[in-house]
């Protein structure tokens, strides 16, 4: 980052209440804030117009309705990355789930000589915070790996966008397989599926490479057809050349139709890992209800899809 960049970002700080609120929210400074208070604030920095509750529109609008008055209780459970295994295996079966090495309640508690060469280390109520996939154990540090994950489980990952779904998760660290893939190696990545799920019905498909932070990173959504979606947004490159279909992608869209029954809106993601279908995860909201889509008149499409249920509080 340039003086120049930061001197820019500094003005801007200083007159643009907004960007101060934005950037001041992602560093918790509005904890003890009500949450319709606080969204509508936030809603309002990053889109410059106001959060319209009472008769939402676009998705993600009523991804920030869904917050506030809808809070079904399972959803803590679903979104409990081991609290939901049980769930998953009764639902889809065993077979899909990831092989679990290890669970534990302290960083401390973990003893790395019991586990194998590569594993995948995370906490079960976040999203990054704390992880470590590990690729060779006789390069790892294991000190700094057990203070990471002290960070990870320090945080309360509901605070930020007030995904309260998250808040009340029972703290625990996981280790899990490293998966990988003989077509899919660490220069490309694994490609991740994400089944964008509306009252039951998968609408579009989220496939991603995500190596990491480096350049070849992509991402597209897709129709159900496997056809480019009509809209998009810019967080990574479109992928030059849509990845072939899934060899399982009918059995993709048949358990994300069984996990997403009777929920207005989950994305159901996935793994496809020599020729046998894994479950990464269930999420409730999509970047938070704070995605710029493109091009106009895309969110409202989208929005079109999600019927919004009864309050639940």
């Amino acid at each position: 980052m340039n003086i120049k960049h930061i001197l820019k970002s500094g003005i801007k700080f200083i007159t643009d209440s907004d960007y101060r609120f934005s950037i001041l929210a992602a560093k918790g400074f509005y904890k003890d804030m009500p949450d319709e208070e606080y969204l509508k604030k936030l809603y309002k920095s990053k889109f410059g117009k106001e959060l319209n509750l009472e008769n939402p529109q676009t998705f993600n609008e009523k991804q920030q309705w869904l917050k506030l008055y809808y809070r079904r209780p399972d959803y803590t459970m679903m979104a409990d990355k081991y609290a939901v295994r049980p769930y998953i295996a009764e639902k889809i079966g065993e077979e899909h789930l990831v092989p679990l090495l290890g669970v534990w309640d302290d960083p401390d508690d973990i003893n790395f000589d019991s586990l194998p060469e590569q594993f995948v280390l995370k906490c079960n109520h976040n999203s990054g915070l704390g992880m470590c996939i590990c690729k060779d154990k006789s390069k790892l540090n294991v000190e700094k790996v057990r203070a990471e994950l002290k960070k990870g489980m320090a945080e309360d990952y509901s605070v930020a966008s007030r995904e309260w779904q998250y808040r009340d998760i029972p703290r625990k660290i996981i280790a899990e397989k490293y998966m990988k893939d003989a077509e899919q190696n660490e220069q490309t990545g694994i490609i991740n599926y994400k089944v964008s799920c509306f009252n039951g019905e998968p609408k579009y498909i989220y496939v991603s490479r995500n190596t990491q932070g480096k350049k070849n990173d992509c991402l597209s959504l897709l129709t159900p057809e496997w056809e480019d979606a009509p809209f998009y947004h810019g967080r990574y490159e479109a992928f030059d050349t849509v990845p072939p279909k899934p060899v399982n992608y009918e059995k993709m869209l048949e358990y994300s139709k069984i996990l997403s029954a009777d929920i207005p809106f989950v994305r159901v993601d996935f793994y496809e890992i020599g020729g046998q279908l894994y479950f990464s995860e269930l999420t409730f909201m999509v970047a938070s209800g704070f995605t710029r889509y493109q091009p106009e008149g895309s969110d409202e499409l989208i929005g079109s899809w999600l019927t919004l249920p009864e309050k639940w509080l």
